[in-house]
């Protein structure tokens, strides 16, 4: 894996200590990392389909898969915000919601300058 792909697990990194010495509630932190470390799991094992599909020649199945694994990670990562703002503290939620956030935009700007750097390599932005 390219270091620019992985700008959103060092932003993971950087904030947990963050968390603990602005004394946010750390089940913030673990529930939106952990929704966030699953989610990118799906999404590699559905890059790997998506790359099987294609080499097969079916762009509906490739194209199905993207659109599935994309659409669970907002799922799981919205889900994982709200059920700790509701069940643990408002306060946790917020934090979730933030580092949801954060994780979201270095990913979208690694994948976007992945993208500008290795033009040809087009299926590792899409990550």
């Amino acid at each position: 894996m390219a270091p620019l792909r992985n700008l959103d697990l060092l932003v993971l990194a950087i904030a947990l200590p963050v968390f603990l010495i602005a004394d946010v509630p750390l089940v913030g932190y673990l529930a939106a990392g952990g929704a966030w470390i699953v989610g990118r799991i799906g999404m590699e094992l559905a890059a790997r389909r998506r790359t099987r599909a294609l080499a097969a020649g079916n762009r509906n199945s490739a194209m199905g898969v993207t659109a599935a694994a994309t659409m669970g990670r907002v799922w799981l990562l919205a889900g994982a915000i709200l059920l700790v703002g509701l069940l643990v503290e408002r306060e946790a939620g917020l934090a979730a919601a933030v580092l949801a956030l954060a994780l979201v935009t270095a990913h979208l700007a690694s994948s976007f300058a992945d993208h500008l750097l290795h033009p040809e390599g087009a299926e590792g932005a899409a990550r």
